[in-house]
């Protein structure tokens, strides 16, 4: 560079004079000098540092036995840390993180966490998190999205992080990136990842930092040699051993400036002594025979010491005029307040102090800077949903176990009386039986007909389109031979004041905490003990306050409050919800609310909406009473679903076909009448089962 500006020049200067004045230290016998390698020399054991430049610039090292690997911080704080700790040497570990909050990398970037850097600061050892600086750029025009990594962790290859990225894209592994660009310059990193149209940036930026370097961690070892022996030290104990070191470097340098002083002083007073006798000394010079016996007669008539007596056969006879008379005495006078100054330094510790902090200061003025690396305090472990994009998902469950999951924006509204869209092959023995919409981060407790509980998540289930049948369930629970799925229950979280209602095909209802099934083992646990002949047909959330419906096969239905029915543990029995007549069995179990509607659809495709006041409350274990009448039209009831304005409804047939349905497009009418028809069924295809859908803006 011809030239450069005046800034990069100032700064230049600035960094040559404190070089200089670092070097300059070492002849002040600031330190001890050791032979070098072959003894040809002499070295320093260590530079008389005029900050911690072990903890500014960081170091790492293995030796025999022991590893080193300082991180960089800013000098800024480090200084204002030593400043602070010189102020108030009781100053704790934890106060000095108010000032030093960890570590600071050129490279900018973020520490992911705080538990690393307090536990590294307080035992000296710990593990921190870095991670790059991206952020999502939007482009509306396209409706697509890019990730924008701006910055990188400390000692990360650009090169090897852009090849590790582009081969988890050729190899499959990462689904959904478009392009990928490096478009850094001399103004700093600038990676483009382009998505895929709709494509969620998140998921995959989260992907990212858990199987790439764009997320590291780095270990800390605070260890030094400390008086010849290597120690691992706490961050107050790095700052302390840097102030005893300075103090011991400026007391060193203070001593040998006072010797100089001092000596030099020694030969001004002999100067001045000379001078006021200087016809007398000159000719008792001119008449000795040699310069030692000069000197010896110089000794003997004035007192004057060797070095005296030395320096003023050496004075030059310039020295003798009256304006150098003038600056011996001027250099005497300085010489005098410089030895006084030095003594109270020596003898005085504030004062030491007060030179250390100015010292301090002044570095800080003309390298201190603002910090680059960011700490994220508020932290979470990156897990296996963080990767996965979240949205409502339509899971299906077969007749004979086979289930999956399919995108619900698949499946569009139509009118009621609609065909339908085909959501499951289905061949001779098989048909889709059970179906419900959850996100991708739900857990899922999947109860059998025996009574036991199983769990998975959401996004464990095997993503398929609309017209697949999927996987067997047996190859994702380890369910016992002949054992079927027979309620599901999609639950975000497991909550102490929330409460599992079940209901079985005989018309038992049961209630246990729900946080007694958080812990579900792989090859399940007992939910409800269930009798011989009867099976467990639902599962539904409640808070303890709630108000239950059950809904028999030939349309009949009791309401009851859930306080009727006290909370047991997993392995009880439970009560009676519905007295049934002969031939009929439960088929639906709701939790209601107010304002909401019942809706009830039969075998043949029809069904209403009926508010939910007309289902007036009773007591659980009677008979019930109508909810619509079941006769060779209707067919018999095949589900019952409560509703809210603005909810959409899935219907599944025994052949696979799904309609969705707006509930407001259902008519509402009263408990004690026919319906109407809700899907175009085929020549002996039958509904199987009902799911609500609510659309996310609805909720």
């Amino acid at each position: 560079m011809e030239n450069p500006p005046a800034a990069m020049r100032y700064t230049e200067v600035r960094l040559s004079r404190f070089a200089h004045e670092l070097l300059a230290e070492l002849n002040y016998d600031t330190v001890d000098f050791i032979p070098n390698y072959d003894e040809s020399d002499q070295e320093p054991v260590v530079l008389p540092a005029r900050l911690p430049n072990l903890m500014v610039n960081g170091s790492s090292g293995i030796a025999v036995g022991m590893a080193t690997n300082i991180p960089p911080h800013n000098l800024t704080e480090v200084i204002d840390g030593v400043i602070a700790l010189i102020e108030n040497p009781e100053l704790s570990v934890e106060e000095l993180m108010q000032i030093i909050p960890g570590p600071d990398f050129p490279t900018a970037g973020y520490i992911y966490g705080s538990e690393g850097i307090k536990q590294a600061y307080k035992t000296g050892k710990g593990i921190i998190q870095l991670r790059a600086r991206a952020y999502i750029e939007k482009d509306e025009k396209r409706g697509k999205e890019s990730i924008i990594i701006t910055e990188i962790p400390y000692m990360v290859n650009k090169a090897k992080l852009i090849e590790k990225i582009a081969e988890l894209v050729s190899s499959k592994k990462l689904e959904g990136i478009a392009d990928l660009r490096d478009e850094s310059n001399k103004e700093g990193i600038r990676i483009v990842i382009e998505l895929k149209k709709n494509e969620i940036a998140q998921a995959i930026l989260n992907y990212l930092y858990k199987h790439t370097q764009m997320q590291i961690s780095f270990g800390i070892i605070l260890l030094a040699i400390v008086n010849n022996r290597p120690v691992i030290l706490n961050l107050k104990d790095m700052l302390f051993h840097f102030i005893q070191f300075r103090e011991e470097v400026i007391t060193r340098k203070s001593r040998f400036e006072l010797k100089k002083a001092e000596e030099r002083a020694h030969i001004l007073e002999g100067f001045k002594k000379a001078l006021d006798h200087i016809d007398e000394i000159i000719s008792l010079i001119k008449k000795s025979p040699s310069p030692m016996e000069a000197r010896k007669r110089l000794k003997d008539r004035f007192s004057f010491s060797d070095q005296q007596a030395q320096a003023i056969l050496e004075l030059r006879l310039q020295r003798l005029t009256a304006l150098e008379r003038e600056k011996i005495i001027e250099e005497y006078k300085k010489l005098i307040k410089e030895i006084a100054r030095l003594k109270e330094l020596l003898s005085n510790e504030k004062l030491l102090h007060n030179l250390i902090i100015e010292e301090l200061t002044e570095i800080k003025n003309m390298f201190g800077d603002s910090r680059r690396t960011e700490i994220i305090y508020d932290t979470k472990e990156i897990s296996i949903e963080d990767m996965i994009a979240k949205e409502d998902m339509v899971v299906t469950i077969s007749h004979r176990g086979y289930v999956k999951r399919t995108p619900a924006s698949l499946y569009r509204s139509q009118r009621r009386g609609g065909k339908g869209r085909l959501g499951m092959n289905i061949s001779e023995d098989d048909f889709a039986e059970k179906i419900f919409v959850a996100s991708t981060h739900t857990q899922i407790l999947f109860f059998t007909e025996s009574g036991k509980v199983f769990k998975l998540k959401v996004h464990e289930l095997p993503q398929i389109g609309p017209a697949s049948r999927g996987k067997a369930i047996v190859n994702l629970l380890n369910l016992p031979a002949n054992e079927k799925i027979s309620a599901k229950l999609p639950v975000e979280e497991f909550l102490k004041d929330r409460y599992v209602i079940m209901a079985t095909k005989n018309g038992i209802v049961k209630k246990t905490e729900l946080s007694k099934f958080k812990n579900v083992k792989q090859n399940g646990v007992t939910a409800i003990q269930i009798k011989e002949g009867d099976k467990l047909i639902s599962a539904k959330l409640t808070n303890g306050d709630d108000y239950i419906l059950v809904a028999s096969q030939k349309g009949l239905s009791v309401h009851f409050h859930e306080q009727e029915v006290r909370s047991m543990g997993r392995n009880a029995q439970g009560v009676i919800g519905i007295r049934l007549k002969k031939g009929d069995h439960l088929v639906s179990m709701e939790i209601t609310k107010k304002g909401a509607t019942v809706l009830t659809v039969t075998e043949n495709g029809y069904g209403k909406r009926t508010r939910v006041d007309e289902y007036s409350v009773h007591s659980r274990g009677t008979r019930g009473i109508i909810t619509i009448k079941t006769n060779e039209r209707n067919g018999d009831v095949v589900a019952v679903r409560q509703l809210n304005n603005g909810d959409d409804i899935l219907i599944i047939t025994d052949r696979g076909k799904l309609l969705r349905l707006r509930a407001d497009d259902i008519p509402i009418i009263s408990r004690n009448t026919m319906g109407v028809k809700l899907i175009d069924l085929e020549q002996e295809e039958k509904v199987v089962d009902v799911a609500t859908f609510v659309e996310e803006n609805n909720n």
